[in-house]
């Protein structure tokens, strides 16, 4: 193999950080699932595996910065000296059974990819292909791997948007809760890990949450913000005064000005949805004019007076 910093294309001073982001993005670029017809891909995916094994690790960044082991993390040896390792095992820090990710690509990957690609990283550590813990093909591993995951709808309406969770049903009659992100959207899928199938000597699967948006009876959604319609009595329409307007958190005094129009919008600060970035939508409340139900004909004789004076 070649130079690992070569590999994930970092300098020999850079810090974790910046080969931590290097590999995260080798990762994401040359992964299987986007280059399922590209082998050399595939090579490369299991190069920059290599590579972030021996400089992600400090301890074996350290060995290898010496020259005690080489592009593999085997051991060089130096004559029967013991080479960089006077005095000890030759094969100290390169057979000790830990992890030779650091717990770092490991978690990377599960990170990125979902948890069957901690498997591949196992794989790699144990000497073989990153997909050799599957029968060595990414395409058996994933069909392997998804076959533990359960895939189930769950309903959402806009009092469970403002909570941020709601509850599903599991197969076996399980109610379970999901938490649900600001902003979600229709057809989002919420990934609940470990709630899905389960088989003999395998992880369990995941519970693939799909949510679908339901209506509400009198609030529809617009992102973060929601809307309403209020009737106001025409008296208050001409006059002006305060109705009471429903907003999620319960009822509320809505101040209606003199003259006011059927369409008119009034817009509540803060009476909406949670934001990603903090805080609430807004409540935009159409006003809709109500003629009396009582003493419509006095009505009707009024304008009629006003019409015929015009």
């Amino acid at each position: 193999m070649s130079n690992p910093y070569s590999v994930l294309g970092v300098q020999k001073s850079a810090d974790d950080k910046a080969i931590k982001s290097a590999f995260r993005k080798l990762a994401m670029k040359y992964h299987p699932d986007q280059n399922a017809d590209n082998k050399n891909a595939q090579a490369k995916f299991a190069e920059i595996n290599q590579a972030y094994e021996i400089i992600g690790d400090k301890e074996k960044r350290a060995q290898y910065d010496r020259g005690e082991i080489d592009e593999e993390g085997k051991p060089k040896f130096a004559g029967f000296q013991g080479g960089g390792h006077p005095g000890g095992n030759p094969f100290a820090g390169a057979q000790q059974g830990g992890n030779p990710f650091g717990g770092g690509a490991e978690d990377i990957l599960s990170e990125i990819f979902g948890s069957a690609f901690g498997g591949q990283a196992q794989a790699q550590r144990r000497g073989g292909s990153p997909f050799s813990g599957m029968g060595g093909h990414p395409h058996q591993q994933r069909q392997s791997t998804a076959s533990l995951d359960l895939e189930m709808k769950g309903g959402v309406t806009i009092e469970d948007l403002m909570r941020g969770k709601t509850t599903v049903r599991m197969p076996d009659g399980k109610q379970i809760s999901v938490s649900i992100p600001p902003e979600a959207e229709h057809g989002q899928v919420i990934r609940l890990k470990g709630q899905g199938k389960k088989a003999p000597g395998r992880q369990p699967g995941a519970a693939l949450v799909k949510l679908v948006m339901k209506s509400h009876a009198k609030f529809r959604r617009e992102g973060v913000n929601l809307r309403s319609d209020v009737a106001v009595p025409l008296e208050t329409a001409v006059l002006g005064g305060k109705i009471a307007v429903e907003t999620i958190d319960g009822k509320l005094s809505l101040n209606i000005p003199s003259g006011t129009s059927s369409g008119k919008i009034f817009r509540l600060k803060g009476k909406g949805l949670p934001k990603k970035s903090g805080g609430f939508g807004d409540l935009l409340v159409s006003a809709s004019i109500q003629l009396p139900d009582k003493d419509l004909k006095q009505l009707v004789t009024f304008f009629e007076k006003m019409k015929s004076k015009q």
